[in-house]
């Protein structure tokens, strides 16, 4: 197997990066439709749009997660018929994909002797992810609701974010085995 340098750039071509938002954004949009767990004190829902953020933000990096983050999941509130919550998904899914993103950054290309860096590094933009993921919602849904209603939201947005997590790392990875070029295209 050959032995890959950690950290190559590659050149990355306008249309590839125009490509890959436009076409994970629909992806994230899907996502966040295709389940909606509805949360009655907020009027939010529990979504697997985070799989969809991760995912990208593990394979293509900050800022492709950010757009494609923020435009999915507002665009998945209009289509869905929140459309109170989309400028706040937009802004907040934006923020936690560039996170995640920015943390992972260093952590593509790595060797085999260098995962558990990786591993860590998974960890911490989880953790990061959820945070502010949680905090910037609970926020949102008690200007909205009050802070006793968004405190019921808090349960099963972590537990959004973990499976985001999960699916999107066991994504990451199956993409990385079928095609291993595209550790190449992190940007």
């Amino acid at each position: 197997m050959e032995e890959r340098t950690p950290n190559v750039k590659r050149q990355i071509s306008p249309a590839f990066k125009v490509s890959s938002v436009a076409i994970l954004t629909a992806i994230t949009a899907v996502f966040t439709l295709v389940v909606r767990i509805p949360i009655a004190p907020t009027r939010g829902y529990i979504n697997l749009g985070d799989v969809a953020i991760y995912f990208t933000a593990f394979t293509l990096g900050p800022i492709t997660a950010m757009i494609a983050g923020a435009l999915g999941t507002g665009l998945a509130d209009i289509i869905g018929g929140y459309p109170q919550w989309s400028i706040i998904s937009f802004f907040i899914h934006g923020i936690q994909g560039f996170a995640v993103g920015a943390v992972m950054r260093g952590a593509i290309g790595l060797t085999e002797q260098q995962t558990k860096l990786s591993r860590v590094r998974i960890l911490i933009a989880g953790l990061l992810g959820t945070s502010i993921m949680v905090l910037l919602y609970y926020l949102a849904g008690a200007a909205m609701s009050g802070f006793g209603p968004a405190l019921a939201e808090i349960p099963g947005n972590i537990i959004q974010n973990v499976v985001g997590v999960v699916g999107g790392l066991l994504l990451t990875r199956a993409i990385y085995r079928a095609y291993p070029p595209v550790r190449d295209f992190y940007w």
